[in-house]
């Protein structure tokens, strides 16, 4: 049994727009939803959700046998947390917090095999197809998808320096930490925001490096991969049902009339 390719990573290295959406429910019924909406990737949360490495995995199973790429995010950027979400069968992964070339080196490291790095070796875990994948150790470092997610101003000061090593799949900025980091928490569209994202987002896809981000505004999404972003996250699970749910009690009270 050979292990299955990742389209995603294939796709953000020849530079081809990858439409996604974060999974934040720790539902894998609610991630099935998703699954078979048509999303190129999706993150599944284990940052800001409730879920853990169980919940994680149910959610990745709903993506199993579909055309979207299944990432994880780790609460924090810890070997211990990294190896168990690639065991569970994460396509890749969304790193957050990264502040330094140093801390980037450390989540690289995290995911790969020792020379190479320091992830632990299991043998029957989904990743591998519980064993089936015989090579499985060998050739995973040609599947993986390893996203740093930066997410101050002083992380995006060393972007170029971060996208530059190797392992680096590519940058993906955190809006709402940068408006925090800036003095604009609660407001990650703010003009400052962008004014620090974009020219980077510039210089990184001049030297190759695939860039992306997390927005609410799926037409923001669009603007930013016509322009110098390759993977966009246009929205958040748990967005979505609140608009759709709101939308629909709306749309019946403001249609009643009085008694």
């Amino acid at each position: 049994m050979k292990l299955d390719t990742n389209h995603f990573e294939r796709n953000i290295k020849a530079g081809q727009k990858q439409v996604g959406l974060w999974v934040t429910l720790a539902n894998g019924l609610a991630a099935e939803v998703v699954a078979h909406a048509g999303y190129d990737w999706v993150v599944v949360d284990t940052e800001h959700s409730p879920g853990g490495v169980l919940d994680a995995a149910t959610q990745l199973q709903a993506f199993a046998g579909t055309n979207t790429t299944a990432l994880a995010r780790p609460a924090w950027n810890d070997a211990v947390m990294i190896k168990r979400l690639l065991d569970i069968g994460a396509k890749g992964l969304v790193i957050p917090m990264i502040e330094s070339v140093e801390e980037a080196k450390q989540a690289i490291a995290a995911t790969r095999y020792p020379p190479h790095g320091i992830r632990g070796v299991a043998g029957g875990t989904r990743a591998s197809k519980f064993g089936r994948i015989k090579d499985y150790t060998a050739t995973i470092e040609n599947e993986l998808t390893v996203i740093l997610q930066l997410e101050s101003a002083s992380a995006i000061a060393q972007a170029e320096d971060i996208a530059a090593l190797d392992g680096v799949s590519g940058i993906f900025f955190g809006p709402a930490d940068i408006a925090a980091d800036i003095g604009h928490l609660g407001n990650p569209m703010h003009d400052d925001v962008w004014a620090l994202i974009k020219p980077a987002a510039a210089k990184l896809r001049a030297m190759g490096m695939p860039c992306g981000t997390l927005v609410l505004d799926p037409a923001f999404a669009a603007d930013l991969l016509n322009k110098d972003f390759t993977f966009v996250a246009s929205g958040t699970d748990v967005a979505a049902f609140a608009q759709a749910v709101d939308g629909i009690l709306h749309t019946v009270k403001s249609s009643l009339t009085e008694n």
